[in-house]
């Protein structure tokens, strides 16, 4: 008889605890915001600061709009553009960049006859096969 009211004293206990017990709940919820505002498109990789002229070639370009890249990349799925990567701060470019808001100055927009693009990416951060 001791043995059954032990076991059904734990039961209760067990119960209990388990009642109890706050629920934790997953939340899978990505949270990205909206894309920078850079006249001449922004780096593709946290903390997508804004690029200087020239960084980017004319084809990640509709008309004055930047197609995206990164999170916000809205360009076809096979898309290869290129850039010149010596202005990416992780190859050492520590020069003029735009703040986040200015203006394009129509004199800096870069044309594909006077672009010196060295590396072809996909818009998600990633090098592609060179472009030709």
């Amino acid at each position: 008889m001791r043995g059954l009211t032990f076991l059904v004293l734990t039961a209760v206990a067990g119960i209990g605890f388990n009642i109890a017990t706050p629920k934790a709940e997953a939340q899978d919820s990505v949270e990205i915001g909206v894309a920078p505002d850079c006249p001449y498109g922004y780096y593709d990789v946290a903390p997508y600061s804004c690029a200087p002229t020239g960084y980017y070639g004319p084809e990640w370009f509709n008309g004055d709009g930047f197609i995206g890249a990164g999170p916000w990349f809205h360009g076809a799925s096979g898309f290869q553009g290129n850039v010149n990567n010596r202005l990416h701060p992780d190859h050492g470019y520590k020069g003029p960049a735009p703040k986040r808001g200015e203006k394009a100055e129509p004199s800096k927009r870069v044309d594909s006859a006077h672009f010196q693009g060295n590396e072809a990416r996909d818009g998600r951060g990633h090098v592609a096969e060179h472009k030709k």
